[in-house]
C-alpha cells in the first residue's frame, strides 16, 4: 500500500465558470487557473501523484504548455490514472474536502463522487467527498479562493505480484 495527501488553492475570480469534482456549479465567481482549475480535482490527482512518489502536477501537466490551457480537470485525473496502473496500483480509496464559502456543495457531491470515481475506474463506495466553509475567516470564508484537500490509499494490483 502506498498513501498520498495534496492540497490544492484557487483564487475565485469573476469571468470565469466555477467547476469542482468535474460539476459546473453556477455561481458569479469561478476558479482562476490554466487548466478548468479544479482544485478538487487537482488535490486528488496530485495525492496519488505524491502516492506514486512522482512529484507534483506542474511537473507532469506545467501551465506553460499550451496542451493543459482550458482543458477539463478530470483528463488531468484519467493521464494521471493511467500512471498509476502502469506502476501496478489501483484505488484503495480517496478522501477529499473542499472548503468554500459559497455556494453550498451539499447538492452536487455524489456527482462530483461518481465523476471521480469514473475517472479512477473504482466504485463510488471508494471515494468520499466533503465540503465545508470558512465560517467568515481568513480567504476561504471572504470567498477569496478556494482550498481542496485529498488523501489516497493505493493498493499493489494482485497481478503484478
Amino acid at each position: 500500500m502506498r498513501i498520498g495527501t495534496s492540497s490544492d488553492i484557487h483564487r475565485l475570480v469573476e469571468g470565469r465558470k466555477l467547476i469542482l469534482g468535474g460539476v459546473e456549479i453556477p455561481h458569479s465567481k469561478g476558479l482562476l487557473g490554466h487548466s478548468d482549475a479544479d482544485a478538487l480535482i487537482h488535490a486528488v490527482a496530485e495525492a496519488i501523484l505524491g502516492a506514486l512518489a512522482l512529484g507534483d502536477l506542474g511537473h507532469h501537466f506545467p501551465d506553460t504548455d499550451p496542451r493543459w490551457e482550458g482543458v477539463s480537470s478530470l483528463v488531468i485525473l484519467e493521464q494521471v490514472y493511467q500512471m498509476m496502473k502502469e506502476k501496478g496500483y489501483h484505488i484503495g480509496n480517496v478522501d477529499a474536502l473542499v472548503l468554500i464559502e459559497k455556494p453550498r456543495m451539499a447538492p452536487y457531491i455524489e456527482q462530483m463522487r461518481q465523476n471521480i470515481a469514473s475517472a479512477l475506474h473504482t466504485s463510488t463506495d471508494n471515494v468520499s467527498v466533503k465540503a465545508t466553509r470558512g465560517e467568515g475567516m481568513g480567504f476561504v470564508g471572504h470567498e477569496e479562493g478556494v482550498l481542496a484537500q485529498a488523501a489516497v490509499l493505493l493498493e499493489e494490483d494482485q497481478d503484478v505480484r
